[in-house]
């Protein structure tokens, strides 16, 4: 049977998200076009990893070696063009990340693949792999039919799709013989963390953005004190970063990050095509506009239509009465 092959990630002792997000998707293919799901594991005593794995796929094949304890392009580059080169997968899949963007090219050049990176959708039509990508700063869709070949990589962003729970039928763990490799001239020196006191938006659970509707710098901390206690995060829209009120990495759509938090309360943002790309896989979307035709409305689980600085202080002080309440 033909192969869909999903490569795993996982970075400082934990499996990405994106892993996951792509082996559901992987398995919606899978089943629509009779291929088998197999995910590729890379790593050095992984086990674990190996084991929550195999509920997502059919197989999962573990590479286990010191070369690959942590990411490298070049030793993976080697692995996987002689592992694609084996098994001849129809498809490959990879996360739009740091990881994918360095891999992915190189490894279609060498093998001659075609490629399609940062796409929100795929499908398999007639053999051929049919791609979505965002053009125009995400103001429009594009649908590409990839050029016929027999087998595929492509990229996908994260927080697309959402991951599903593992099946109770586990899949084969193989362990395979980790080919020699060259690791060349990059070497993994360390990881580099946020410093103490600064946040990663992208691991929120809760988040509160805000948009052009603050009107002016002096009213963050409205904003501020509606996260605090919400226990959240504060992030925002291109403008407010534009304006430097606050800093890029705050920033949540295509030109910045993409977050899927547990929920999202949007206040005063108006919910342009790049602002949604990359907050709309957030498991709660609350809206508070005062423009009853706000785009932000269409995908909000629960929309207030009315003014940001009667609505925020309202709910702040709701909630610290709560709060004192126990």
């Amino acid at each position: 049977m033909a192969e869909l092959l999903v490569l795993a990630e996982h970075r400082m002792g934990e499996l990405r998200d994106v892993t996951l997000e792509l082996l559901s998707k992987g398995r919606v293919l899978a089943e629509e076009n009779r291929l088998d799901l197999t995910v590729v594991l890379f790593g050095h005593g992984i086990d674990g990893y190996a084991d929550e794995l195999s509920g997502y796929a059919d197989n999962v094949l573990v590479l286990d070696h010191p070369d690959y304890a942590d990411f490298n392009a070049e030793a993976y580059q080697q692995a996987l063009s002689w592992l694609i080169g084996e098994r001849k997968p129809k498809l490959t899949l990879m996360g739009h990340t740091s990881f994918g963007v360095d891999l992915a090219p190189a490894l279609a050049v060498e093998l001659g693949t075609p490629l399609a990176t940062d796409c929100i959708d795929l499908t398999l039509k007639e053999g051929r792999v049919v791609v979505t990508r965002q053009v125009y700063g995400g103001k429009l869709n594009l649908e590409a039919s990839l050029r016929e070949a027999d087998g595929y990589i492509v990229t996908i962003r994260p927080a697309t799709f959402e991951a599903d729970e593992p099946r109770l039928e586990k899949g084969k763990i193989v362990k395979l013989e980790a080919p020699s490799v060259d690791v060349g001239s990059k070497r993994f020196v360390e990881y580099v963390e946020l410093p103490p006191g600064e946040v990663d938006i992208a691991e929120a659970e809760i988040l509160v953005s805000i948009g052009r509707g603050i009107k002016e710098e002096k009213n963050l901390p409205l904003i501020r004190e509606l996260a605090t206690a919400l226990r959240g995060e504060v992030s925002c829209s291109r403008p407010i970063v534009d304006k430097d009120w606050l800093p890029k990495d705050r920033q949540v759509g295509s030109s910045g990050k993409t977050v899927k938090p547990k929920l999202y309360l949007a206040a005063g943002i108006s919910g342009s095509f790049q602002h949604v790309m990359g907050m709309k896989g957030a498991g709660l979307i609350v809206a508070i506009n005062r423009d009853p035709k706000a785009p932000i409305f269409r995908i909000a689980d629960y929309g207030v239509v009315d003014d940001l600085f009667k609505i925020v202080p309202a709910l702040t002080q709701k909630l610290q009465e709560l709060k004192q309440q126990g």
